[in-house]
């Protein structure tokens, strides 16, 4: 996504720096295009300006972190947000949310945060014409939620399994999200004579645990 400003100046140099200042960004991080040559005058006549358009190129991140801001800011949540990109996975990032009523985003099971994932991701890749960027997946976090519930997960596909090792027959889960179904996958693979499958459609989605024959 793109910020553009149209600045003039006495040179170049100068009609750039008012430009970048107006985007409230460094000259460093910026591109621009001339518009129109500066000219000297005769006299003090006929003498032109520069003009340029300068042209700042946000990052997902960036247009991640000040949507969820601004989100905050209208819902008069007081909360922190801290991002970072320097994931293990190239292409990903994070935001974390803490603080104030920031909880109100959680919803049941994080319902209401899987929401807000999917709107932050949609505005923050969306490309402007001609934009060759590549995807970033942001993962938003509000006040650690995702490891407990995650740890919680875990916890739930190891007794799921037990309990179909136990009485030999098969146990549909609750319906997930497919973040969720993808953690109780995970843990279920590494027991021996379990396995795991998803069934049903849409919000419906579920993961059977049944025993694996072939264990």
């Amino acid at each position: 996504m793109k910020k553009e400003q149209i600045a003039v100046g006495k040179t170049v140099d100068a009609a750039v720096e008012k430009g970048a200042a107006a985007l409230g960004v460094p000259v460093s991080s910026v591109t621009y295009e001339i518009l129109q040559e500066p000219k000297r005058g005769f006299l003090g006549f006929g003498e032109l300006p520069a003009k340029v358009k300068v042209i700042f190129e946000l990052l997902p991140l960036d247009v991640a972190v000040s949507f969820v801001k601004t989100m905050l800011d209208d819902m008069d949540i007081d909360a922190e947000v801290t991002a970072s990109d320097t994931l293990e996975e190239e292409g990903h990032a994070r935001i974390d949310i803490r603080g104030g009523d920031s909880a109100l985003l959680i919803g049941h099971h994080g319902d209401t945060l899987d929401q807000l994932q999917l709107l932050v991701n949609l505005v923050a890749n969306k490309k402007d014409e001609g934009d060759s960027a590549g995807y970033t997946r942001v993962l938003v976090d509000v006040e650690g939620y995702r490891a407990k519930r995650e740890e919680t997960l875990r916890s739930l596909a190891r007794r799921t399994a037990a309990r179909v090792l136990k009485y030999r027959r098969s146990v549909t889960l609750e319906p997930m999200s497919a973040y969720e179904r993808r953690i109780i996958h995970s843990e279920v693979q590494g027991i021996a004579g379990v396995a795991t499958n998803s069934i049903g459609q849409d919000n419906n989605r579920r993961v059977v645990v049944y025993l694996d024959n072939n264990g």
